[in-house]
């Protein structure tokens, strides 16, 4: 059945870009900030607004009470009318409930409020709109008793709050185009910030999306902002790098691996075309010795291909056992020995040592070979214990490793002098393993100059401390 693939919306395409979520984000972020702060302003203002308000008026009514506790009422109505603010209405109420003095004709006979106090108390209410003084406005209230004649009176105080009403509106107004308007600019800022800042990022992407295999030379624009983004143009350029050497390993071994088989299977079908062509005259003995021997060559070459890819792809898988070392060179050194092509000189000490001993008899048979083959006739070999490390060293008196080609010389397929050849039988992967089976007991080798003038490779590995072989 076919699926059908759903085209993205319009949401989605708007949402794909970094600098639209940037924008959209930063956008949602100052409108959520500036309303809580907006909204933490105006409680904030409306209750200072409103504590100013009550201070007055509290403050009012405290100045008619102490009038009101002594005076007459002519007094105290000339201090309400010439004492009293626009914005204030005040009113002695006496114990009857009859307004005796007013600051207001409108609020001479009628009462503002039914509050009544004790002598010193104050108390208030919030009234949003006061018939008797026919208005609209919201107002509040402050009534503080006093003790006049041994009665108790009560001073009202009725404050209009319409100005700080209108104050609260006007930033209302304010809060609202202003938070919104905040909001698209930062959002266009960030927009345009964040383009800008994703320039080179979009630069290496199009450099990298014009780079093809095998023209990994090139490199991305690195921006001289010193930054992330520069940061990351570097990161890619030393991957390209990498890249290109590891591409370039790679064809250089197959061009090796395939050169290798060459010889062989050449040397095979010609055998093969001669004993074709001359089925009666061959003479099968000889060429039964050169054939088995090319088949021989072929097969070592394919192992040594198959761990080295092995050590590519996952590491070798080396098992953990204990491991005498010393029997394994001293195993070596008598098959040296009794092929008679060289002299052997050994220094074998007792040691012992955790790893997989197969690979590790590979690792000494190829030291000890590529020392036979490179010697003019003398080969030293020991294998000592210092402190915690097994030391093997395989020395001879050959032309030796100049030391620019030290690093070198543990490649796959590399050979230095003409004594490392191919009709010596080697396939230049015997120190390549060394070192990949060496480095997977996490040990070391390297290659110095021997006593004699010619290479000397020396073996690091840890030592088994379990047990002192020497009591073995």
């Amino acid at each position: 059945m076919a699926v059908t693939r759903r085209a993205p919306s319009a949401v989605r395409r708007l949402t794909a870009s970094v600098r639209a979520r940037s924008a959209i984000a930063a956008t949602v972020v100052v409108l959520i900030g500036t309303s809580v702060g907006s909204t933490l302003l105006l409680i904030v203002l409306q209750r200072t607004l409103i504590s100013t308000v009550e201070a007055n008026a509290a403050s009012r009514a405290e100045s008619v009470s102490r009038v009101a506790a002594t005076a007459d009422l002519a007094t105290i109505q000339k201090d309400l009318t010439d004492n009293t603010v626009e914005s204030q209405v005040a009113q002695l109420i006496d114990p009857a409930g009859r307004v005796v003095a007013s600051s207001s004709i409108r609020a001479s006979d009628r009462l503002l409020s039914k509050l009544r106090p004790a002598p010193g108390q104050v108390v208030r209410e919030q009234r949003d709109t006061l018939d008797v003084l026919h208005t609209k406005d919201a107002y509040l209230v402050t009534a503080q008793g006093v003790s006049r004649d041994g009665q108790t009176y009560t001073v009202i105080v009725a404050t209009s709050i319409a100005p700080q009403s209108e104050s609260i509106e006007i930033l209302i107004t304010y809060l609202l185009v202003l938070v919104p308007v905040a909001g698209l600019l930062v959002g266009a800022g960030t927009c345009i910030v964040v383009g800008r800042a994703l320039q080179p990022v979009e630069a290496i992407r199009r450099r990298v999306s014009a780079i093809r295999a095998g023209d990994l030379a090139d490199s991305v624009p690195v921006p001289e902002s010193h930054d992330e983004v520069a940061r990351l143009a570097t990161t890619m350029n030393d991957m390209l790098r990498r890249l290109e050497t590891a591409e370039r390993i790679q064809r250089a071994f197959v061009s090796d691996a395939s050169h290798e088989l060459r010889s062989p299977i050449a040397t095979l079908s010609a055998s093969l075309e001669i004993a074709d062509a001359h089925p009666n005259a061959s003479d099968w003995s000889e060429m039964r010795t050169v054939m088995s021997l090319e088949v021989e060559r072929m097969r070592r070459l394919v192992d040594d291909l198959l761990l080295l890819a092995k050590a590519d792809d996952r590491g070798l898988l080396l098992s953990q056992e204990q491991v005498d070392l010393d029997d394994i060179v001293d195993q070596e050194v008598r098959r040296l020995r009794s092929a008679g092509s060289v002299q052997v000189t050994a220094s074998i000490e007792i040691v012992r040592v955790i790893g997989d001993g197969q690979s590790l008899s590979q690792a000494v048979r190829n030291l000890v070979e590529n020392a036979a083959q490179a010697s003019r006739g003398r080969v030293m070999v020991s294998i000592a214990a210092e402190g915690d490390t097994a030391v093997l060293t395989v020395e001879d008196d050959g032309p030796g490793v100049p030391e620019a080609e030290r690093g070198r010389i543990f490649e796959r397929f590399v050979r230095l002098d003409s004594s490392r050849n191919r009709d010596e039988g080697g396939t230049g992967l015997g120190l390549a393993i060394v070192r990949e089976i060496i480095a997977g007991h996490g040990g070391s080798v390297v290659v110095e100059t021997s006593q004699w003038g010619g290479a000397r490779f020396v073996v690091r590995l840890p030592r088994d401390g379990s047990a002192d072989p020497t009591d073995a």
